[in-house]
């Protein structure tokens, strides 16, 4: 924890300096600025969202983008609290995943299924904490959602204003503002118990504190925990070693890791705020957020066990421990509105995973190759593998932009973007004894590794965009924008078995000492985004637009010395779309329809004969046509809203077979997966609705609600033989049921979700390659029946 408290202090003194910045970057909060959107929710009603999806505030329905937004009222509804919950109510947003932190997010099916390497592709959508991207190489985090303004979905290529891995489209949590009005605070304890499994709770507070009429501070803390549902259960198995005599065979059990309900997540962590009106027209807000995670268990069975079990043969678990510490700074030049917005993230993951099925496969495929080691005493080693991951992640972003005053025919927004990301790289496939055998395999100066990865990892991007509007006549207008990029990626460092060394004990000991690499890589272009978007606002309740607009996803660096690196993917994106209201606002209905084209898709492939090791490929190119909409209706107390989403992507072009360098060569005349093969992960259809009703109960306003979830099978993996391996999962339809009432400032509810305990799996997934482990896949299920009771009061 010291080390916690440590990175926690020197994220706050970061962020208490940047006070002494010129004054030059600082901007006013008028009412169309960003600092005043944080403090905007959803109506009581449901009929007005305040968004700055442009960044602007804006009603929701007279912004022309595929948008989503769900309000802090909206998000206590639905009773969110992690990825998974906000997740599973936007019907474009799909994901792969191994438990809470161990997510890949994709929007609009614009996803390989292959994403989520530490050594591999940025994600395909971004994830911003109100201005500042928090996108990391690999997972995305999972922060806690509690005091939260907003959850914006944008779907869509978000290349002008929002940059690199917006390919296709961005998330955004945006966090309650420190309010200088009044004293407010709130405290929120729950209980729960899924079903068959254990028991958990949280406990949540927030204050919001005046210090003047010109400064307030607002904090907030959290405590949760989220009950096990998943077996690990007795087993045992059988190496033969790749040798006939029965005398040489280990046989090994699991007895020390039998345990019911393994999977239990705790999630500890707070966020400090400061709001300063510096005057009438500048204002400053630094803040922390700090948050930490550990998972232990499989959050994925084994449907050849039984189902929610699993037989692990060793532990498992993953620690996510990170801070974000960030400064907006709001002012006027002249009438005009300039915003400097910067942060730097410090994240560190810890994850030790059960490998043992690679041991099996290895066993079964490769003749005791990677399982055949002699102890030197008549015995054999038992050959199990563990992976232990570590990566120690920083990101540092820095926006400047400028903006004209609102309320202009002409409207323009142009700024510059900065932000490097690291990745320190430490991961030990290991078998317990490796190293002390005689003519061990085991890697030099790493241990028991059998095989061991040493490297770092730099992602720099660059950036100038310019995006404005022109009112052509009162109710038709014309927008359009360019950013112009620039990324420099550059990946060094060890990953292999002893037999990669260059000479004895020869790794390096850090990731960027340069002695003994076997790879050290640069990648780098440039080139741009845009977008065009006409917008004819029929009356003051209906509008439709027509957009074109494109993103990109930066290029990167592989290990293997003999792959090419991997240039930027693209997509080009046609949409059609409406935000209507009707019958006095009553009734709110939105939708859009899209065509888009993804070039040079980024594809992470194990191909045969390179022992395991994921390189990245430009795959070739793809295409989806899709349909989103949703809706909100209000009829006196009765409240009934939903979305939808239908998502057809396939591929365009073969995507080729490997030469013996594992390049794509599609003169060997077989294919990874021919045209016409479909996208994976997401659903062709997923959709959602909610009725609930409101009335008075004496002094109480009580509330009785339920919620139905729907979404169609899915192919978990691009390639043929992959998913051939793997399987499709099924459709599932799940329901969620609340009842509550509100009265002396106290609420209390209770709740069910997944009622009828709904075994619904949303991804197929394996520890090592679909090639090597696909018969041993294991599915990740949307959690079981969860009881729950939340009593919450307002200070």
């Amino acid at each position: 924890m010291k080390t916690a408290y440590t990175r926690v202090s020197r994220s706050i003194l970061m962020a208490t300096a940047a006070f002494a910045a010129p004054v030059a970057l600082a901007q006013s909060a008028p009412q169309d600025s960003p600092q005043a959107a944080g403090e905007a929710t959803a109506a009581s009603d449901g009929t007005e969202i305040i968004v700055t999806a442009q960044k602007r505030s804006e009603n929701l329905q007279n912004v022309p983008i595929s948008i989503q937004a769900f309000g802090t009222q909206k998000l206590e509804q639905l009773n969110v609290a992690s990825f998974d919950d906000y997740a599973k109510a936007l019907p474009s947003v799909s994901f792969q995943s191994f438990g809470p932190g161990q997510t890949q997010l994709s929007f609009r099916g614009i996803t390989s299924g292959g994403d989520g390497l530490r050594g591999g592709s940025q994600p395909t959508a971004a994830l911003y904490l109100d201005e500042v991207p928090v996108t990391t190489i690999g997972n995305a985090v999972d922060l806690h959602v509690y005091d939260i303004a907003r959850v914006e979905a944008l779907s869509g290529p978000q290349g002008t204003l929002f940059g690199s891995s917006s390919l296709a489209g961005t998330l955004r949590i945006i966090p309650a503002k420190p309010d200088t009005k009044e004293f407010s605070g709130r405290i929120d304890v729950s209980g729960t118990k899924v079903g068959k499994g254990t028991g958990g709770g949280s406990i949540e507070g927030f204050v919001n504190i005046p210090l003047s009429d010109r400064a307030a501070l607002r904090v907030v803390g959290f405590y949760q925990r989220d009950g096990g549902y998943i077996d690990s259960v007795p087993g045992t198995r059988t190496f033969t070693l790749g040798d006939d005599n029965p005398a040489t065979n280990v046989t090994v059990n699991n007895a020390k890791f039998v345990k019911d309900n393994v999977n239990t997540t705790d999630t500890v962590g707070g966020r400090a705020a400061l709001k300063v009106d510096l005057d009438d027209s500048w204002t400053i807000e630094p803040a922390v957020i700090y948050q930490h995670q550990t998972t232990r268990g499989s959050f994925l069975f084994d449907p050849r066990i039984g189902d929610l079990k699993v037989t692990d043969f060793g532990p498992s678990r993953n620690r996510d421990d990170w801070v974000l510490a960030t400064m907006t700074i709001n002012g006027k030049i002249g009438n005009w509105d300039l915003t400097y917005a910067g942060g730097y993230f410090d994240r560190k993951i810890d994850n030790l995973s059960d490998y043992s099925e690679y041991s099996v496969a290895y066993d079964q495929f490769q003749g005791g190759y990677y399982t055949y080691f002699p102890t030197g005493n008549g015995g054999f080693l038992d050959p199990t593998q563990q992976v232990h991951g570590h990566d120690a992640l920083t990101k540092q972003s820095h926006e400047l932009r400028i903006s004209s005053p609102a309320g202009e025919r002409y409207k323009v927004a142009a700024g510059v973007f900065y932000q490097r990301q690291t990745d320190r790289i430490v991961a030990d496939y290991y078998i317990n004894g490796l190293a002390a055998i005689p003519n061990s395999p085991a890697v030099p100066k790493a241990g028991d590794d059998l095989f061991a990865t040493r490297a770092y990892r730099v992602d720099r991007d660059y950036a100038a965009f310019i995006d404005g509007s022109f009112d052509i006549t009162p109710s038709l207008t014309l927008a359009g924008g360019v950013r112009v990029f620039r990324y420099n990626n550059t990946f060094v460092g060890f990953s292999g078995f002893r037999s990669n060394t260059t000479a004895a004990n020869c790794i390096p000991v850090v990731a960027d000492d340069r002695v003994c690499n076997n790879f050290d890589r640069q990648a780098k272009q440039t080139s741009q985004t845009h977008r065009v978007n006409l917008t004819w606002k029929i009356d003051p309740d209906r509008l439709v637009y027509a957009t074109y607009s494109t993103g990109y996803r930066p290029g990167g660096n592989n290990r293997r010395p003999n792959v090419n690196p991997y240039v930027a993917d693209t997509l080009n994106n046609y949409e059609l779309g409406f935000k209507t209201s009707w019958f006095d606002r009553k009734l709110r209905l939105n939708g859009a329809l899209f065509y888009e084209e993804w070039k040079n898709l980024q594809y992470g492939l194990a191909p045969v004969g390179s022992a395991g090791v994921t390189n990245i490929y430009n795959a070739g190119n793809a295409r989806v046509y899709g349909a989103e909409m949703d809706f909100n209706l209000r009829l006196g107390g009765l409240n009934l809203s939903g979305s939808g989403a239908l998502i057809d992507g396939k591929l365009t072009t073969d995507f080729c077979s490997f030469d013996t360098n594992g390049n794509p060569d599609c003169t060997l005349g077989v294919v990874a997966a021919p045209r016409g093969t479909p996208l994976p992960v997401q659903p062709r259809f997923k959709g959602n609705m909610t009725a609930r009703y409101e009335f008075e109960l004496g002094k109480a306003k009580a509330f009785v609600q339920g919620t139905l979830n729907h979404q169609s099978g899915t192919r978990s993996y691009l390639t043929t033989r992959e998913a051939d391996l793997l399987g499709r999962t099924r459709g599932f339809e799940t329901f969620d049921f609340s009842v509550g009432a509100k009265v002396s400032g106290f609420d209390i509810s209770a709740f069910i979700e997944n009622a009828f305990d709904k075994r619904g799996i949303l991804s197929i997934n394996t520890v090592c390659t679909p090639s090597i482990c696909g018969a041993a896949a294991r599915y990740y299920p949307i959690k079981p029946q969860v009881f729950g009771i939340k009593l919450g009061h307002d200070l």
